[in-house]
């Protein structure tokens, strides 16, 4: 399926390079220490997605598999879990975890979600954890999603709220601004962990491609570090904060500083020593396709 717009497939294309070139790597690096951290967001979305024995799921930007794993043992061998991600590092670490566990009912699916052919109507159930907010337009891309559901069929997904919300983005994010200056200016949802964060933009989103019984809920959980040094060296690779030292081609040194000062504001406020939980918000956003 291609695209008429020659932005949007310039933007996909940059976000396929980062995640394949760079974020992806990174991620893969520390995938169960990743998976660890948000594994509170991850019941959250398994337990509202309400997956059941013989139903079929598409699980966007699904990495890994931290939900597209459990999600094939909660459809069982009667149903199916097609996992689909852009980076291949991802799929790649994926496919050796179905492999070693021998799951037969989960397929991993290279492609970009807001363009790939899917089959029309034929998943039950469209989830994501924190994989939709990266689309170079979001209304084509859940628009084509929506064409891959069946009638009467339902969206769950869990999204980003604001890095006012996310002390582990909010408090390394300041830091790297006060040592090498802010962002480039950005459109309000381009392509970024935040691009879904304000609940009415979805809701528009969401009714412009045709879903129905949209509701946007605020959970808090918990992010869950090994220790504050952990976290903040997280942040320096990955989040906002990473994505702007990035930015900025940021030296070692100022990368060092960066984490340092980063590690004590953690220790200062959620304690130095061992398991640490910074507080967060994201989105859950629930909606079906009309019958």
């Amino acid at each position: 399926m291609s695209d008429p717009n020659p932005g949007t497939d310039a933007a996909n294309a940059a976000m396929r390079r980062y995640w394949n070139e760079v974020a992806g790597p990174r991620w893969v690096e520390r995938a169960e220490i990743q998976e660890a951290r948000n594994i509170e967001v991850a019941q959250i979305l398994l337990r509202e997605a309400h997956a059941t024995a013989g139903e079929r799921v598409l699980d966007v930007g699904c990495g890994p598999g931290a939900t597209a794993l459990p999600l094939a043992a909660a459809v069982g061998p009667s149903g199916h879990v097609t996992g689909v991600d852009i980076a291949e590092p991802m799929l790649g670490l994926l496919r050796r975890r179905i492999a070693e566990r021998g799951i037969a009912n989960l397929t991993s699916l290279l492609a970009d979600a807001q363009t790939h052919a899917f089959t029309p109507a034929s998943f039950d159930l469209l989830t994501s954890r924190f994989g939709v907010m990266f689309f170079a337009d979001h209304l084509a891309a859940f628009r084509n999603l929506g064409g891959a559901l069946r009638p009467g069929g339902r969206l769950c997904m869990a999204v980003w709220a604001g890095i006012a919300d996310n002390v582990h983005w909010r408090i390394p994010f300041e830091i790297a601004v006060r040592h090498v200056g802010p962002p480039k200016p950005q459109p309000p949802h381009a392509p970024g962990p935040m691009a879904l964060r304000n609940p009415d933009y979805v809701r528009g989103v969401l009714s412009g491609a045709g879903f129905t019984g949209t509701g946007i809920g605020p959970p808090r959980f918990q992010v869950i570090g090994n220790s504050a040094a952990g976290e903040a060296e997280h942040a320096g690779i990955l989040g906002p904060s990473g994505r702007l030292l990035d930015e900025k081609e940021a030296d070692e040194a100022t990368r060092r500083s960066v984490v340092q000062e980063t590690e004590a504001a953690f220790a200062a406020q959620f304690g130095g020593e061992g398991t640490i939980r910074l507080p967060g918000t994201f989105l859950l956003l629930q909606a079906q396709r009309p019958s």
